[in-house]
């Protein structure tokens, strides 16, 4: 069966990486204290109180063509979570996600930017959803694609195969086109409380199903490369109004950057 490299916070960065080269995936435990768990649960409740669990998902997605398997419903997205929690923000700059960054993206770019935040929180009846590969929208690039994107699963509660933990396919990420996994080539990426699951962008992964009776809470962040188009439009869940109140690191890492002549604009007062 197939199984997810699993490392501690207090291993170095290399270990993280080496790794993600080799298994296309890794949990890293220990990440995250109870305390700031409890922080981003709390600067995100009234958010994730209103969200709907059932929402319509867009059924015009051209790349999937079964909505509902890569939206399954039971499940409440919150997203634009750097305006929403102060705590994610912590998250975006955290020193082990940027060295993976560093070691991971930087060789195709100069600089890399936050592509999705968003809390992902699963409930009971939530079904398996379809496999997939977080560089999909990028679709003019051959499988297997340069790594465009580096993606990460936050565990603010226990992740377990019960509770719809994410699936993922060690080293699909090298897999050419076409090729499908094997009931036996999916591992589920279980994890205790203040672990994060890292993958590749080319990892074949989705969340699991949910067969449980308590909510699975997770916060998925990801970066990609700087010339590319975000995923998640950071420049209206992040308008220049709250850009200019967000430290240069974080400011920067939500897109207010240019990457060479790209994504140049007219900003005016905002700090160095």
């Amino acid at each position: 069966m197939a199984s997810i490299p699993i490392i501690s916070s207090k291993d170095p960065a290399t270990a993280l990486v080496a790794a993600l080269e080799r298994d296309g995936c890794a949990v890293v435990t220990g990440v995250i204290n109870e305390s700031t768990r409890n922080a981003i649960t709390r600067e995100l409740e009234p958010h994730v109180e209103e969200a709907d669990a059932n929402a319509a998902t867009d059924r015009n997605n051209k790349y999937y063509s079964n909505s509902a398997g890569f939206y399954p419903g039971h499940t409440k997205r919150i997203t634009s979570l750097v305006a929403k929690s102060e705590t994610f923000r912590s998250f975006v700059t955290h020193p082990m996600m940027l060295a993976a960054c560093d070691a991971i993206l930087k060789p195709n770019c100069d600089s890399y930017q936050l592509h999705v935040g968003s809390a992902l929180v699963v409930g009971p009846g939530a079904t398996m959803q379809m496999l997939h590969r977080e560089d999909d929208g990028y679709q003019f690039f051959k499988v297997p694609r340069p790594n465009l994107v580096l993606a990460s699963m936050w565990a603010i509660s226990d992740f377990t195969a019960a509770n719809g933990a994410t699936n993922l396919v060690p080293g699909s990420h090298r897999w050419p086109q076409g090729r499908e996994a094997r009931a036996d080539e999916i591992a589920s990426g279980e994890m205790p409380a203040g672990s994060v699951l890292v993958w590749m962008s080319g990892t074949l992964h989705g969340a699991g199903a949910n067969r449980s009776d308590s909510w699975r809470y997770g916060v998925f962040l990801s970066y990609s490369l700087g010339w590319l188009r975000q995923e998640e439009n950071q420049y209206l869940d992040v308008p220049p109004e709250l850009a200019r109140t967000l430290p240069k690191q974080l400011r920067d890492l939500v897109g207010y950057k240019m990457h060479h002549g790209l994504g140049f604009a007219e900003i005016r007062n905002v700090k160095s």
